[in-house]
């Protein structure tokens, strides 16, 4: 069964490869905060959304946002980019790290989370008079890798190959930015960039580490027991 959790202070070997510390836009190339930590599920190293700190302008500091909504920033080199404004932002209910320990807790605020963004599916088009409506990949909740995630999830290692295979064959279904004319459909693999694709995938190999001290879910527990167990008996 899937359990999301944070990275919190695990670290990579290689700074470079963290996108932590990143800046995120939003429309108008608003700076909305830092890239602070992402939500991955602990079963297959997938990111679900990454967690922004804002730096004081929101109250309650943090927010988050959907990994499939997110792109390369074309203004900012290294850096990331939303279709959202603050006002936008402010809606979303506020996110508190503390529910990601009870399924309870998390399964209900990503439901009220969620609805900010499907209740009204139509996106308007800044500066014309165009309605957008997603299709179905680019709904939140629809991306390769949440499909991705949900078949590691149903089939163990059988699973994680379909995982594997549906993340890297299936299309981004990402929009152009808003203000341009047209909508173009990605059909590039990729996904949002090299970091991002960098950061990911340098995850999903450390994830056993990534995980070793978490108390809800069996990867980090099992993990940490066995190394304990592995030191009383070279003991």
């Amino acid at each position: 069964m899937s359990h999301y959790g944070t990275l919190r202070d695990y670290r990579f070997p290689e700074s470079s490869e963290d996108i932590r510390g990143s800046h995120l836009y939003g429309l108008n190339d608003e700076k909305l905060g830092k890239i602070d930590d992402v939500i991955f599920d602990h079963t297959t190293g997938l990111i679900r959304y990454v967690v922004v700190d804002t730096g004081g302008w929101l109250k309650t500091k943090k927010f988050i946002v959907p990994a499939e909504r997110l792109r390369a920033s074309t203004e900012h080199k290294d850096d990331f980019s939303i279709d959202l404004n603050k006002k936008q932002i402010e809606n979303f209910p506020p996110y508190e790290e503390s529910d990601l320990e009870s399924e309870k807790k998390w399964a209900d605020y990503e439901g009220r989370y969620r609805s900010k963004w499907e209740a009204s599916p139509v996106m308007h088009r800044a500066g014309t008079d165009r309605n957008i409506t997603p299709t179905t990949s680019q709904m939140p909740g629809n991306s390769p890798s949440t499909r991705a995630a949900s078949a590691a999830s149903r089939g163990g290692a059988a699973g994680s190959e379909v995982a594997d295979a549906e993340a890297a064959s299936s299309p981004t279904g990402r929009v152009v930015p808003a203000g341009t004319d047209s909508v173009v459909i990605s059909q590039s693999a990729v996904g949002i960039g090299g970091r991002w694709d960098t950061f990911q995938s340098r995850l999903r190999e450390r994830r056993k580490q990534a995980v070793i001290g978490c108390k809800t879910c069996t990867v980090g527990p099992q993990t940490a027991r066995e190394s304990t167990d592995t030191l009383k008996k070279a003991v």
